[in-house]
């Protein structure tokens, strides 16, 4: 029987079961409750904007769109989300999915950090942001009841969570500084490094080869 949490029902695939069991291999229980969470988050927000999202693909992206933090499915020159989202459209291709849905994924996971973007594009890029900005920013809590948020936290925990995502954010990217750049991500750096510096796209305009 499919599992339901806050009136969710979690897709009862074998593509789904496949997915779980390769991020909960690779992600420690922060980011693995996390992105369990968004997806909850991100489709209970959906509905109630109106938006029709294909459960399985919401449910990939949500999972996979910090595998590029984990130490199996990184690599060090480039965006975080970028890795993701490469693993992610491989799986569902892999797995028969349509490019044009396994892209549909990536684009969710790659612009997941990318403020205002995805709620303009396809409902499976939006619902990734939709979760992540709930669960890590708070944003539009007022659009999921106090009875759903119970649930859905007492299904997947948040124990000091601020703190731990934000550790988990600073051991992924710490190594690549350069593809923060441009990106909310150089502010996490910042934040655990004071002799971080962010790259200055005012100076890279001022400084270009184009003659004045």
């Amino acid at each position: 029987m499919p599992e339901t949490i806050a009136g969710i029902e979690i897709p009862d695939t074998e593509l789904v079961r496949q997915a779980t069991e390769l991020v909960r291999a690779a992600a420690d229980d922060t980011l693995f409750h996390h992105s369990r969470r968004v997806f909850l988050w991100g489709s209970l927000k959906a509905a109630a904007r109106g938006l029709e999202v294909d459960p399985q693909l919401a449910y990939v992206g949500a999972l996979f769109h910090d595998l590029g933090l984990t130490d199996t499915h990184r690599t060090r020159d480039r965006r975080f989300e970028i890795d993701g989202a490469e693993v992610a459209e491989a799986f569902l291709l892999d797995h028969g999915t349509s490019p044009a849905d396994a892209r549909a994924v990536w684009l969710g996971i790659a612009l997941h950090t990318t403020p205002e973007v995805p709620l303009h594009l396809a409902p499976e890029v939006a619902v990734v942001t939709l979760g992540v900005e709930t669960d890590v920013l708070g944003l539009d809590l007022h659009e999921i009841t106090d009875e759903q948020r119970a649930q859905v936290v007492a299904a997947h925990p948040r124990p000091d969570f601020k703190n731990r995502i934000l550790r988990a954010f600073h051991n992924g990217m710490a190594d690549r500084p350069d593809t923060t750049f441009g990106t909310m991500n150089d502010d996490v750096l910042a934040h655990f490094d004071p002799s971080f510096h962010r790259t200055d796209f005012v100076e890279i305009i001022r400084g270009s080869a184009w003659p004045e």
